[in-house]
């Protein structure tokens, strides 16, 4: 299967504004960046968000992405890593304009990382969300199931598949105040939710072999309209399983000048969420690798003194680069230190 699709590729980039693709890739993980866009929705503190239908999509803001990675294990205890993106822009207020859609997929060994990209446009049936039961897909991509608590998750690149399983019986976690994500000190903001919880089973499929896995996966919600603040030029986000259960979010936005604006979120064994404020929680580098042609950090230290974590991640693989239309670091991790565990790592704006 054609990973890049370039015949198709051109049709869209053709059919769509310029600014789309750029404004949707650069949205992974937090609030978007690019230009500002008056007349979409703006996140309010007020809102309470309510399951399934915050499931699904949210077309009065402007952009939003269903995100899934998973740390998995092999037969013979070799570690891997996935992950599944569907990202959904509003182009225009407009309704009568299309919304344009992009997948990303990625399957990282200890020694490779291979990755792949889709592209469509809304209103032809090639890609859409709907909240229950719930379907999230792009082409033959697919996260789906009777409900976003019991999923299966596939996709398929030019050179690799997998086939995955996902549930849960936990709650899903409200991130920051109640679903309400702050990413500057000015007040820039998403809505934001996480199931850390899922267990995964199922088979990954190599060039040179099929693998059955079993592990521990974790999803990501987010919806916003403002690009981030002026002057921030990147971020660097952990999810953590810990061996002890708990759940750890943690991330920094990168500024200008200024010291990083962070968010976290401690999640107890039980799924209750406690949120970390900004400054509450350090992400320092300790070792760069060359990776891509940049200086990339691949291994991090972690500290949030409220809760006794102090841990050093370390990619499983350092050129987990995703190598896509725009391109970023992201690839499962170890924890050592305070905490023993499993996670995964997602980095942008290392030009």
């Amino acid at each position: 299967m054609n990973a890049r699709h370039p015949t198709r590729r051109s049709l869209i980039l053709s059919a769509l504004p310029s600014l789309a693709f750029p404004a949707l890739v650069r949205a992974q993980t937090f609030a978007p960046l690019g230009p500002a866009a008056g007349g979409f929705a703006q996140p309010s503190r007020d809102t309470r968000l309510r399951f399934p239908a915050d499931h699904g999509p949210h077309p009065a803001f402007r952009i939003e992405w269903w995100y899934v990675t998973a740390n998995l294990t092999g037969p013979d205890g070799t570690a891997y890593g996935v992950q599944w993106t569907l990202f959904r822009s509003a182009l225009s207020t407009d309704d009568a304009i299309p919304q344009a859609w992009l997948g990303h997929a990625a399957l990282t060994t200890p020694d490779r990382h291979l990755s792949a990209e889709r592209m469509a446009r809304g209103g032809t049936g090639q890609a859409g969300v709907t909240a229950e039961p719930f379907s999230a897909r792009i082409d033959d991509w697919a996260l789906d199931g009777p409900s976003l608590s019991d999923v299966t998750m596939t996709a398929a690149g030019a050179d690799f598949a997998y086939d995955l399983a996902l549930a849960t019986d936990r709650p899903f976690v409200l991130q920051g105040d109640r679903g309400y994500s702050l990413k500057s000190a000015t007040g820039v903001a998403s809505h934001y939710y996480s199931q850390p919880f899922y267990r995964a089973e199922g088979r990954l499929i190599l060039p040179d072999r099929e693998v059955p896995v079993t592990g521990l996966a974790w999803l990501d919600r987010e919806w916003s309209s403002a690009p981030l603040e002026p002057g921030q030029l990147g971020w660097d986000w952990a999810s953590l399983h810990l061996a002890t259960g708990e759940k750890v979010m943690a991330a920094q936005l990168r500024q200008q000048g200024r010291a990083p604006f962070t968010a976290a979120t401690w999640i107890a064994a039980d799924g209750s969420p406690t949120p970390i404020p900004d400054g509450g929680v350090t992400l320092t580098p300790l070792e760069t690798a060359e990776v891509a042609g940049r200086s990339v950090p691949v291994r991090w230290r972690i500290a949030l003194p409220d809760r006794g974590l102090d841990v050093e991640i370390a990619a499983v693989n350092r050129e987990a680069w995703m190598d896509l239309l725009y391109a970023y670091w992201e690839g499962p991790v170890t924890i050592e230190g305070s905490h023993a565990g499993v996670g995964y790592l997602e980095m942008t704006g290392y030009e």
